[in-house]
Parts: structure tokens; sequence; C-alpha cells
């Protein structure tokens, strides 16, 4: 997928966490709506790196594992020296993590090139095969489905 797909699929994955959230802080659900948008498009970062293959490592469950470990770690790090809840604080990294990188990797196994989830352990690529990355009509349209999920959420939170 692209830029589109990856922010749209970020929102949609995100949404439920989110509406969990706005119950513990609606400050915190924002903060992780942003970091988890923000965090989509890392895994393609490998495109920028000359030694990493793209949809390689960058693109496997080993990965996610290794930035939900750094981000859950630094937000307990973070949390105790600004007076913040370490704890939360490291779930929310945890949580923002597993939703941008998780949610990236969720996009790309719908395209027929889809990812190798289970590197280094398996060579396989996981896909569904449903469209191609470039197709605007797959991007735009996880793009919509995000924003109208997240736009959902936010009516029937301020609604309870």
């Amino acid at each position: 997928m692209y830029k589109t797909g990856h922010y749209g699929a970020a929102l949609l994955v995100y949404a439920p966490v989110g509406f969990l959230l706005l119950s513990v802080d609606p400050g915190v659900a924002i903060a992780g709506c942003i970091g988890s948008v923000g965090l989509s498009r890392l895994p393609d970062y490998d495109l920028r790196v000359p030694f990493l293959e793209h949809r390689g490592i960058t693109h496997t469950l080993l990965f996610l594992s290794a930035v939900t470990a750094t981000l859950g770690g630094s937000g307990f790090l973070v949390g105790q020296r600004v007076g913040v809840d370490p704890v939360l604080a490291a779930g929310l990294g945890a949580v923002v993590a597993v939703v941008g990188v998780g949610s990236h990797l969720l996009a790309d196994s719908l395209t027929p090139a889809g990812v190798p989830l289970l590197w280094p352990l398996s060579g396989t690529d996981y896909s569904l095969s449903v469209a191609r990355a470039s197709n605007p009509i797959a991007n735009y349209g996880l793009l919509v489905l995000g924003v109208a999920a997240t736009a959902a959420v936010g009516y029937v939170a301020g609604t309870l």
C-alpha cells in the first residue's frame, strides 16, 4: 500500500483501541492515535536504507516485536522522568507500536506481494491478494474506512 492506505489502516486498527482509551483519558487516546498514524509508515523506511530489501526484515513480526519493546521500554523510562505513570506510558508506547507497525503489515498483506511475517523462521510471503499496492481505490478506500471508523468512535464516545 501507499501512504494514504497505511494512514487509513492505522486509523481503522486504532479505532477500537482509541474507544477503550477514551474511557481512561481522552488525551492519551488522541496521543495514541497520532502516534499510531505517525508510526504507520516506519516499515517502509527500508526503501531509504541501501542495504535493506524492501518488504524484508522491516515487514516481519520480529521487527514489530523489536519496535514494541523499544517504545514500551522508552515510554516507561520517559514516564518515570516526567512524573507520568510509567506503566501507562509504557503501555501507550507498546500500543502505538503494535497498531502503527502492525497495521502496516496488515495493509501490505492485502497486496499480492505480501509480507514475510515469520522471517527468519519461514521465508513465506503471506498475502491475501486483495489489491495491488498502487491501487488508488484500495489506498483511498482504506483511508476513508479509517477516517469513518475514527469519526464513529469519537461520535459514540461523545454520546456515552
